[in-house]
């Protein structure tokens, strides 16, 4: 089942349970992945899906820092409530020592040696490491390699 579908049959499920703020966030999230399709008039695969939750991630966790620092915390909490829903459709992680393992190794494969290649490695990086992992944290990890 691909990831879509499983989007899809959670939807299904909310419903029937009658788990209003669950439901809403998936139907925020379909809504995001019909759009792209219909901009792009593609039809999206798990990687895509990734991607456009990632980008919907982000933006929750922006929205709670925003307004954390507006103090309103009815807000916050409804933006962390639907960060965890949309968390649940990422894969696993990375840990920081994988993050940093993976770029010690792809930096090696290009053999690139100063900051000027951040470009290169990034774009790498970004290919195999795509929803697998912060792209914050895989960005100072990058620096760090190229650094040192």
């Amino acid at each position: 089942m691909s990831l879509k579908e499983q989007i899809t049959e959670d939807m299904k499920t909310a419903m029937r349970a009658k788990d209003s703020e669950r439901l809403g966030t998936i139907r925020l999230l379909l809504a995001a992945l019909k759009q792209k399709e219909v901009d792009e008039r593609v039809v999206l695969d798990d990687a895509a899906v990734v991607a456009i939750v990632d980008k919907l991630i982000k933006q929750r966790k922006d929205s709670i820092e925003a307004f954390q620092k507006a103090e309103r915390k009815d807000l916050a909490d409804k933006e962390a409530a639907e960060l965890v829903v949309l968390q649940a459709y990422l894969p696993a992680r990375l840990s920081a020592d994988e993050v940093t393992a993976e770029v010690k190794a792809i930096v090696a494969e290009l053999g690139a040696t100063g900051p000027g290649d951040m470009g290169k490695v990034m774009g790498a990086v970004k290919a195999r490491l795509a929803g697998k992992a912060d792209m914050g944290q895989v960005s100072a990890a990058v620096k760090a390699a190229l650094a040192g």
